[in-house]
């Protein structure tokens, strides 16, 4: 499984399933560094005053919202932090819709949920009534202090949760003045069997290993040249780590019932919970 990038808990009702999310996707392109050609030693951006020239220090620097042409609000951070939306370390899901609902347009980056702290079970239940509805679930989510909108699906074994862009972000079709040509076109019968029988012919099954980027091939091709022919320099680099946080099990069946308003199925004294359950209070849900 990739590296976990965030840990927390599904919830819903008050059932919390315990997960790891992990990137779903991963990027190929080729990047290209900025070095010194003198010293081979990596180049940055510089903090610049855009009228002087001049280089700014950090500890000059404030952040502005733009107001009015030529007009900025400046903003402290402690007033930027105290913006940010609270992480709960949850993924709170608020409604279930059908998939076909969510527009192509609002779909922004996947990622891949895997159970974690012995929730399988709970993890592999949610999965299974996703599927028999046919439903996904609508969530928010709290990563690196963004809040999110969020669809939560099943695919095959797994769940994945795609990030959505809000509505606020998607430019309706409208915004292309589609004309009267395009919308209302007037096609000749023999036109479009041919256009039918062209896609007829050219299609093929989803074969994911024979679609490449030629560009990033080449380039590495002659990247190994060049490695194998010693022209290559030391760069220094530095990198760092993320802290994470986990979340707990509860269990299932008893926090289902309660949170469809049934009644406990038993006025027995709760047994002591085991190593991999145990209850407390249903996170606070991000704020919208």
């Amino acid at each position: 499984m990739p590296r976990a990038i965030w840990k927390g808990a599904i919830s819903f009702g008050l059932v919390h399933i315990p997960v790891a999310l992990a990137s779903a996707t991963a990027s190929q392109g080729v990047n290209f560094d900025w070095l010194d050609k003198r010293s081979m030693e990596p180049v940055g951006y510089k903090r610049v005053n855009k009228v002087t020239g001049k280089e700014v220090t950090k500890e000059n620097i404030v952040k502005g919202v733009a107001y009015e042409k030529g007009r900025y609000v400046v903003l402290s951070e402690e007033e930027i932090r105290a913006a940010h939306p609270e992480s709960t370390q949850t993924i709170d899901i608020f409604a279930f819709v059908d998939s076909p609902q969510i527009p192509l347009q609002h779909i922004d980056t996947p990622y891949y949920l895997a159970p974690d702290r012995r929730g399988e079970k709970v993890y592999a239940l949610l999965r299974e009534a996703l599927k028999s509805t046919d439903k996904v679930a609508l969530a928010h989510v709290v990563l690196h202090t963004r809040q999110h909108l969020a669809a939560l699906m099943p695919l095959e074994d797994a769940l994945v949760l795609v990030m959505l862009r809000w509505p606020g972000e998607v430019r309706g079709l409208e915004t292309l003045e589609l004309g009267p040509a395009v919308t209302k076109p007037k096609l000749v019968k023999s036109e479009l069997d041919m256009a039918k029988r062209l896609i007829k012919d050219m299609s093929a099954d989803w074969q994911p290993d024979e679609y490449v980027d030629s560009f990033q091939d080449r380039i590495m091709e002659l990247v190994e040249r060049k490695a194998k022919a010693g022209k290559i320099e030391d760069v220094e680099r530095v990198e760092g780590e993320e802290a994470r946080r986990s979340a707990d099990v509860i269990d299932l069946t008893e926090l289902l019932k309660r949170s469809l308003g049934g009644k406990p199925t038993s006025k027995a004294k709760p047994k002591a919970a085991s190593k991999g359950t145990t209850t407390r209070k249903p996170a606070k849900t991000a704020r919208q």
